[in-house]
């Protein structure tokens, strides 16, 4: 069976970092463009992040940029978003996604997805 979990969530103060990750069983994760997206409660889901199958290229929201970091290690199957400086408007439940192409980070969430990963909480509090 394949899929995607993602971990490193958690609480953090303000100004601090979390590094979260997105592992992939059942498939090899390579093959796949992945992408974090995030979900505030009764907000919309939205794009954060994304990186090509061969981490050529990148993209990111541009209230994450300068803060936020995608990154991939095909070798360990893991993909992972390293988040500086996190403000209280960062805290939803953080997603990556498998697909077939990142697409428009903003527009095309759910386009082009192969698997969904079921999500870790990222809280800023202080």
């Amino acid at each position: 069976q394949s899929q995607l979990l993602e971990s490193g969530g958690g609480d953090v103060q303000p100004g601090g970092s979390l590094r979260l990750s997105c592992t992939a069983s059942g498939f090899t994760l390579n093959s796949a463009s992945i992408g974090w997206y995030r979900q505030a409660p009764g907000k919309e889901r939205e794009g954060v992040s994304c990186i090509s199958s061969d981490g050529g290229s990148t993209a990111y929201a541009d209230d994450v940029k300068g803060r936020f970091t995608i990154s991939r290690d095909n070798a360990k199957n893991t993909v992972y978003l390293q988040m500086n400086s996190l403000k209280p408007e960062d805290t939803a439940v953080y997603y990556c996604a498998a697909k077939s192409s990142c697409g428009n980070l903003a527009t095309q969430v759910y386009l082009y997805v192969y698997y969904w990963g079921k999500g870790t909480l990222v809280t800023v509090s202080s």
